[in-house]
């Protein structure tokens, strides 16, 4: 450190009672102090305790059962979840773009905000934060990169944006588009991949659910029909396995995701943190258990395992 007064070089004097670094000048005998960081912004949870709350989140825990177990209030909680989402989703935004790809599949997961679509009132009908919450994912196929998301509606406004993310995700690439049998994917791959993609759908046929299954679990699936849309796919290479098993991590990893639990979310800021918290936390330091490393060392955008407070400190 350097002296302000006199521009002397310091020599290290002590630590401040706050485990601050403090240097004194050579020349005038000034006393200086480091620079107080503040990774969390605003926030006084030390860096170390907030890596552990978020590390018990990813985990699958609710957020009263992460606050039984540290003390952490839950309104801290959910406060730093917003603050490492915000974070996360920059460091996707910006390390997720132009990347060469060569099998990208792509799926919607569903889930809810406050309560289910058919319980929400009339008042509340054109209310978006409130009902059904569809997350569109798109994974690569062979380094298990997970591309874009977009928490939305299943609907076609919804599909246009998840699909313009993946085109500035996968740059100018040539690449085969697996998805399911969502109708809104044809136009919208047409209309932000034409020429660059060769996109097929994967249409699965359903048997009638068995008795005392029909309101949680669909029926058996009895064939999944390959449908070519646009280009020339091959069709030994028109598959959704790897995002359909995504989608399991999601709802192991994610309590509020997991199926007839009340730790669902209530609010709509809170359900996007954790979804970008959770895919870039898998991209960069979850190791895949086929690859051995993660995803994103695997496509060559990152050299090393990173450890949650790189994401949070970004």
């Amino acid at each position: 450190m350097t002296c302000h007064s006199c521009l002397f070089v310091c020599k290290r004097f002590g630590r401040h009672r706050n485990g601050l670094q403090r240097f004194r000048c050579t020349q005038c005998g000034k006393t200086l102090t480091e620079d107080h960081t503040r990774p969390l912004d605003d926030m006084r949870l030390p860096l170390d305790k907030a890596v552990s709350v978020l590390k018990l989140i990813l985990e699958g825990m609710s957020i009263r059962s992460v606050e039984r177990v540290t003390g952490v209030h839950r309104d801290t909680i959910l406060r730093l979840l917003v603050l490492a989402g915000e974070r996360c989703q920059r460091l996707m935004d910006e390390k997720i773009r132009n990347i060469s790809v060569r099998d990208v599949q792509i799926d919607e997961i569903w889930g809810f905000c406050q309560k289910k679509e058919k319980s929400r009132r009339d008042q509340e009908k054109d209310v978006y934060g409130i009902g059904d919450a569809w997350c569109f994912c798109g994974i690569e196929r062979h380094s298990k990169l997970l591309l874009a998301f977009h928490l939305g509606k299943r609907d076609r406004k919804s599909t246009d944006t998840f699909i313009g993310k993946l085109r500035y995700a996968t740059g100018d690439s040539r690449f085969q588009l697996t998805s399911d049998g969502w109708a809104a994917y044809p136009a919208a791959v047409g209309l932000y991949l034409r020429g660059r993609a060769d996109f097929a759908q994967l249409i699965k046929i359903y048997s009638t659910p068995r008795e005392g299954e029909q309101r949680y679990s669909p029926g058996d699936v009895v064939e999944a029909v390959p449908v070519p849309v646009m280009g020339l796919p091959k069709r030994n290479r028109i598959c959704t396995s790897h995002i359909e098993r995504q989608n399991l991590s999601i709802r192991m990893g994610m309590r509020r995701m997991t199926r007839l639990t009340n730790g669902f979310s209530k609010k709509w800021e809170n359900l996007q943190a954790a979804y970008s918290l959770w895919f870039a936390y898998y991209n960069f330091c979850r190791i895949h258990q086929t690859l051995k490393v993660t995803p994103a060392m695997e496509s060559g955008i990152a050299t090393r395992v990173w450890e949650l407070k790189d994401l949070i400190a970004a």
